[in-house]
């Protein structure tokens, strides 16, 4: 009877544990599946805020007072709602290398500022030119149907334009590294052989052959501290472009490589990072052209990723220095 009452005693704690763990268990499960939705809530709340950055700069793009007009030379604007903000930064296409039409000599003086050794920068550039020209005829250090072949690829250059910028991953040679350093500086929109100065963002700036480091972070200062007071763009520094260590009148400049004022084609990259309080972010990066048929939406979307790979967040110290101005929710509600 004892040995019974035992036994019975043994199985209860048995039955109690398991209903235990059961018990632990599902709580864990409900509290995973808590955390699930609200990421996900949060998550998609972020992404809303981002778009509505979007549909702001889109708006501002149209400003009537061109004073108050966002600028599209890689300057950033932030907006502040309640429990989140968004930062826009819009960079002007016309202010860019575009990979069609830029000659060798503005390819490689981008190129060696390109985070890898020279003689792979030369035979990227090689390499870039051979991909977009239509013959068979191999560059010095470049590389055609062959040299694609030996790689071990079964695929060779198009021997066309770039339709994107993300063609660039497919051109023998390049690694993610130099893709990612040159996201943000070229494109396939502009369509013009120099790059307009004036919509250029620091990063390309910096970059341009024979331009001058310090007369152009003068003139990035100066072109911010225009924006944020509502005033003109400042002239930029036509003296910046002349080749160092070259001086007079014949000294070569880089009018070959960048222009000063050139045509708009009105081509854009937007890109729209929301912050939540909880540190929930959401990426949206867009190109958008404006649209020339009267009575369509003003913008046309030629490019849309959300949460695509982004060269680092625009919430940093850094991109603080690019902040041109900062607007209240209320500001846009009427």
């Amino acid at each position: 009877m004892i040995r019974s009452e035992g036994f019975a005693l043994v199985l209860v704690l048995w039955v109690l544990s398991l209903l235990t763990i059961m018990a632990g268990s599902f709580a864990l499960s409900m509290r995973r599946e808590a955390g699930i939705v609200t990421g996900s809530s949060n998550n998609a709340q972020a992404a809303a805020i981002a778009e509505s950055g979007l549909a702001v700069a889109e708006l501002m793009l149209m400003h009537p007072d061109p004073l108050q007009r966002w600028h599209t030379d890689g300057s950033i604007y932030q907006l502040d709602y309640a429990d989140s903000k968004v930062r826009v930064r819009l960079l002007s296409e016309a202010g860019k290398v575009d990979l069609n039409s830029a000659d060798q000599t503005l390819l490689q003086g981008l190129m060696v500022h390109a985070p890898v050794d020279e003689r792979l920068q030369t035979r990227l550039v090689n390499a870039i030119l051979d991909w977009r020209d239509a013959d068979d005829l191999v560059h010095i250090e470049g590389a055609e149907k062959e040299e694609y072949k030996d790689a071990g690829l079964n695929y060779g250059p198009r021997n066309k334009p770039f339709q994107s910028i993300e063609e660039l991953q497919l051109v023998l040679g390049m690694n993610d590294q130099v893709f990612k350093w040159l996201e943000n500086r070229v494109t396939v929109y502009s369509g013009q052989p120099q790059v307009d100065l004036t919509q250029a963002s620091q990063e390309v700036l910096q970059v341009l052959p024979g331009m001058d480091p310090e007369l152009i972070s003068e003139y990035i200062a100066a072109r911010r501290e225009s924006a944020i007071n509502g005033l003109p763009a400042p002239t930029v520094p036509v003296g910046s472009n002349r080749v160092p260590g070259q001086t007079g009148e014949n000294a070569p400049a880089t009018a070959v490589a960048a222009s000063n004022g050139a045509e708009q084609k009105g081509v854009m990259a937007v890109i729209a990072e929301a912050l939540l309080d909880d540190g929930t972010t959401a990426v949206i990066n867009t190109v958008i052209k404006k649209s020339d048929s009267p009575g369509a939406s003003p913008f046309q979307v030629l490019k849309w990723q959300r949460n695509a790979a982004v060269d680092g967040s625009l919430f940093t110290d850094e991109t603080d220095e690019l902040l041109v101005r900062q607007y209240a929710e209320p500001e846009f509600n009427h």
